[in-house]
């Protein structure tokens, strides 16, 4: 597997944005202009109150300073709406990128990795988290850069009028600067915790909502009630806790940081009453002393979100950096199907499940995998079709390493119907007809027959074209098992992996696919994973399985001779048969 390399948050949104270098330096460019032009109001305010002071009476002037004042708010709008279509545009480009590379990302993950990742988590992070960097990248690189520019502008003008005043016109900045430090104090470890117990809440709604049926047939509904509503309070005092620590310190720095007059007003006018500074000058310093604070409070609101971009981006890291699968890209030549595993280790971070498994599964038979839960039957199943890669020792299919075929040959050389199968939100033919794109209509129905599915789809509403619904929610545990194995009876593959595929089926269908199971996999190679063992005491092998060794393999009636544990589950199988 391929470990990439950690980036840090800002490092890997700019090499998003990178392909979009240019609309970005535009956007700023344009905001540059716009904010720019809002000064010109300042401007024309200054030259209209001297002009008004020194007894100016000309009507003409006042209107051609309103003009240019009038339009300076126009090209103000124009520019900043301009600059925000082409930073948006360019972040929609990159929020699109992202995703893609998120999708592009879980195809080269391994398969387990995908399968024992809730998928709300990672549904939060395609969808969010990828939209939270749209602030960022679309507002905070051309609107946080043109406010902070502006205002060294205009205090660079101040200098060159009265570089005093220039200096008291600053008096605020630090004061407020110093609040504004005081409000963002561990502001990356607060929203991390902010970030945790929100996702907690989150966790437990979608328990409390998912298990309501439950919850009310056993009565829970006060303890479950009280458990839900526990994580909303911890996730409403902590925002209410955090924001009365940043209060005062918000509240003091957006009050002192826009006072500029404080100190100009006074002192400006001592140095006037002693004629070291003129009148015209005074009232234009202290009117383009006000247009300081507006740009750099603007731009401290977006501060919030440059110290959650972290966060952010590490949730998205946490996919992208994902060891992946590497696997060759050429097709190679497979000696038959026979599988064998040689001292197969294999576990789940520390934890080793599989020790050492040594195991042959000719071509063409059919191999059964028994034993108690969690003793690795499935884990053994999803390291033969490449879901996770093994910790040590190797796995071929036909002599060749699994990790040596490339993933589209070795999934079109094996079918996995697994316990809990997923149906698209498309019509009951198109989902059997996944099995095999290019099947007919009537090469589906037909697997579908074989299969025992036939007469269930026609008895629904629209037969071949009901939609399953998201999830196959519209249809039947069992429904939509049957129609899982119907669609990995069209694949047609020489490799079909069964794993618990009957569970959900009642007694009389399940008679009927395991026939149709045996007559579509002749010449076959077939796993089945049972615990109904009746379904598979005439395979070939029977594999017993405890806590991650082969304890015995071999027909049923070896096994009941000379398997203790087999022997113990083949009683109590028969026995809860015969008390049914």
């Amino acid at each position: 597997m391929e470990q990439t390399k950690k980036k840090n948050g800002f490092s890997r949104l700019k090499e998003y944005a990178a392909p979009h270098k240019e609309k970005y330096i535009l956007s700023v460019i344009l905001a540059i202009l716009g904010v720019a032009f809002n000064m010109i109001p300042y401007f024309a305010v200054s030259k209209m109150l001297v002009k008004l002071i020194q007894g100016g009476g000309d009507f003409t002037y006042y209107l051609m300073w309103c003009g240019v004042s009038a339009a300076g708010f126009f090209f103000k709008a124009l520019f900043h709406n301009l600059s925000t279509t082409t930073s948006h545009k360019a972040t929609f480009a990159v929020i699109s990128e992202v995703r893609r590379r998120i999708a592009s990302k879980l195809t080269r993950v391994p398969m387990g990795y995908v399968l024992d990742t809730p998928s709300g988590k990672i549904k939060n992070t395609m969808v969010e988290k990828v939209d939270s960097i749209e602030p960022t990248l679309a507002h905070v690189l051309p609107e946080m850069t043109s406010n902070l520019l502006i205002p060294v502008g205009i205090i660079i003008y101040l200098f060159t009028l009265d570089w005093r005043m220039a200096l008291v016109s600053l008096i605020t900045l630090p004061i407020g600067a110093i609040c504004y430090m005081g409000m963002m104090k561990d502001y990356e470890t607060n929203f991390k915790e902010y970030m945790r117990v929100g996702k907690h809440m989150n966790a437990t709604a979608v328990e409390y909502i998912n298990g309501i049926e439950v919850i009310k047939a056993f009565g829970q509904s006060a303890t479950s009630y009280e458990k839900f509503s526990n994580a909303v309070k911890a996730n409403a005092n902590y925002g209410l806790d955090w924001m009365k620590k940043c209060q005062i310190y918000f509240a003091m720095g957006i009050g002192i940081w826009p006072a500029v007059l404080i100190g100009v007003l006074p002192i400006g006018c001592i140095f006037y009453m002693n004629g070291t500074l003129d009148g015209a000058t005074f009232i234009t310093i202290m009117i383009l002393a006000l247009g300081i604070s507006s740009p750099l409070l603007s731009a401290m609101y977006f501060t919030d979100d440059i110290a959650k971009i972290g966060s952010i981006m590490e949730d998205i890291g946490s996919i992208l950096d994902e060891p992946e699968q590497i696997r060759p890209i050429e097709n190679v030549r497979l000696n038959g199907t026979e599988i064998v595993l040689n001292n197969v280790r294999f576990g789940y971070g520390k934890t080793e499940i599989l020790h050492g498994v040594n195991l042959t599964i000719p071509a063409g038979s059919v191999t059964a995998f028994v034993g108690p839960s969690g003793g690795g039957k499935s884990t053994m199943a999803k390291l033969i079709a490449s879901f996770w890669d093994v910790t040590s020792g190797n796995v071929t299919i036909g002599n060749v390493d699994v990790k040596d075929i490339p993933a589209h040959q070795l999934m079109e050389k094996i079918a996995y119907v697994a316990q809990d199968n997923y149906l698209f939100d498309q019509s009951v033919l198109e989902n059997i007809r996944m099995g095999d794109p290019k099947a007919t209509d009537n090469e589906v129905k037909e697997a579908a027959k074989k299969s025992g599915c036939h007469d269930f789809i026609m008895s629904l509403e629209n037969g071949y074209e009901t939609v399953a619904g998201g999830a196959g929610s519209h249809l039947s545990g069992g429904e939509r098992q049957r129609i899982s194995i119907a669609r990995a009876m069209l694949k047609n593959a020489p490799i079909v992996i069964l794993d618990e595929a009957t569970a959900y089926t009642d007694p009389e269908n399940e008679a009927v696919i395991q026939a149709s199971i045996s007559k579509l996999t002749e010449g076959k190679t077939l796993i089945v994973i049972a615990h109904r063992l009746f379904t598979i005491i005439d395979s070939d092998k029977i594999v017993v399985i405890e806590k991650g060794n082969i304890i015995a393999q071999g027909k049923h009636e070896e096994l009941i001779n000379r398997c203790s544990l087999y022997n113990n589950m083949w009683q109590a199988h028969i026995s809860s048969k015969d008390v049914a």
